[in-house]
């Protein structure tokens, strides 16, 4: 049996796996922005090329029927961190929040820390923005190195005017936020180069969360990205005030996407020189749906594939993303599972896979038996969850092929009617049947009120919850 395997399935048993520790996995997450579920080759895009993640996908696992945490970036990093979906999670909104100190908000980070990982994470800060001059909030959520920015809104642009490494601020003096010296990725890229070469020298295992800022808005990427794509699409000139103008959002949009696509790349040739390969499991994935912002539609290039929607929706669009995971020594080449999974799950698959015993009280299920092969151990969820407070206010849930959907919840102190769905049979949710199924309806009401619990952000409340 491969030596790897044997350690995950002693860890999942709850046996004493100390003397295997130097051979638990590395685990490499890369999260990009904004990226639709059919953005990639691999999940049928045929404009926009992404060689390396489609080699990524061939060479792994693709999962089908994968979440992200939230609909919009800082509640859906949060589930990621805590393992809770958005009805227990701290952060379920966006806004000028971040995550707790220790123990409150205990993130995924905190828990490898503990059993021995290196932890870093380079790039958009997933323990969302900071209390005020506290650059180090990264380093006491459980990461031993963090480069990058620390405000959802920095990451907006690919010229920020500083990054920060470990409590230290970075100024970058020739950047101006649509413009600049120093292209954000460029800076990120080679941090998480060096860092892996480094860790590389070391004994222990280790986590890095490589948070890229591709694609969302502003629309940016080098000129020499831009060119492989002039002239292929029909473009429209973009005038902006938040976002950067330009003139080509179609062929800059597929430069950054397909500029991402290398950095994927470049990540695993990295493992690959420094004899890491094998044993590190590296995930893709984006933390919600596609966007139309910065000039962007996600029209332009079926962004959402099959799927209704786009971010900021709860339909598919908003919150089904491209999942991809790739362990050359444990997952055999051109899979795919059809496994239903969300952000909350990655914590216990993260202690699963470090032999570390998940903390109790959350809403994720280790995916872990799926990448082993063995699918008879794989745990399901009862449901899936998730709420949303922009846009009158929404909330979803997924239970088994059922889909229910409520919109304008605000709006309505809870009145509006809930849509029912079959994803099996209605993957783009053309069909409401919630007439026809007047129990299952009354099923999702039900958990719409008991899922969740009281935030103690009051704005992150609906009028018809206790």
């Amino acid at each position: 049996m491969n030596f790897q395997i044997l350690f995950c399935l002693l860890a999942f048993f709850g046996l004493c796996a100390t003397a295997l520790s130097d051979d638990r996995p590395n685990i490499v997450y890369i999260l990009c922005d904004d990226l639709g579920y059919g953005d990639l080759g691999c999940f049928g895009q045929d404009k926009i090329l992404t060689p390396e993640l489609d080699q990524m996908a061939a060479e792994g696992m693709i999962f089908t029927q994968h979440y992200s945490g939230s609909t919009v970036c800082a509640p859906s990093r949060s589930c990621l961190m805590t393992g809770q979906h958005t009805g227990h999670t701290y952060m379920r909104g966006n806004g000028n929040y971040w995550l707790r100190p220790d123990p409150q908000d205990k993130t995924v980070a905190s828990y490898l820390q503990e059993s021995g990982y290196r932890t870093a994470m380079i790039g958009k800060s997933c323990t969302s923005g900071v209390p005020p001059e506290e650059f180090s909030q990264p380093n006491k959520k459980g990461f031993d190195h963090f480069f990058g920015v620390l405000g959802h809104k920095e990451a907006h642009h690919y010229h920020p005017p500083r990054v920060y490494r470990n409590g230290e601020a970075i100024d970058l003096p020739g950047n101006h936020e649509h413009e600049g010296d120093n292209f954000a990725p460029d800076l990120f890229l080679k941090e998480a180069k060096e860092w892996i070469e480094m860790e590389s020298e070391t004994e222990e295992p280790f986590f890095l969360l490589y948070s890229a800022p591709a694609p969302h808005a502003s629309l940016s990427a080098p000129e020499e990205w831009i060119a492989k794509y002039r002239g292929e699409f029909p473009e429209r000139e973009v005038v902006q005030k938040h976002y950067r103008s330009t003139n080509e959002p179609n062929a800059t949009f597929a430069a950054m996407v397909s500029r991402l696509d290398w950095e994927v790349g470049q990540l695993i040739d990295t493992l690959r020189a420094c004899n890491l390969d094998e044993n590190t499991v590296v995930i893709f994935t984006s933390d919600n749906g596609a966007q139309s912002a910065g000039g962007h539609s996600e029209n332009d290039f079926n962004s959402s594939g099959p799927l209704r929607g786009e971010k900021r929706d709860m339909y598919e669009g908003g919150i089904r993303t491209p999942f991809i995971v790739r362990w050359p020594s444990v997952i055999p080449g051109g899979t795919k599972s059809d496994h239903i999974s969300a952000f909350w799950d990655f914590l216990p698959t993260a202690c699963e896979l470090a032999g570390v015993a998940p903390p109790k009280g959350i809403d994720g299920i280790s995916y872990a038996p799926t990448l082993l092969q063995n699918p008879d151990e794989q745990k399901q969820h009862d449901y899936l969850y998730w709420e949303f407070f922009e846009k009158g206010g929404k909330r979803a849930v997924r239970m088994g092929d059922w889909k229910a959907v409520q919109n304008d919840v605000i709006k309505t102190e809870g009145k509006s009617p809930i849509e029912l769905y079959d994803i099996k049979n209605d993957l783009d949710e053309s069909e409401n049947i919630a007439d026809q199924h007047p129990k299952i309806v009354e099923k999702a009401r039900n958990l719409f009120q008991t899922a969740r619990t009281r935030s103690p952000i009051e704005k992150f409340n609906f009028p018809d919850n206790p």
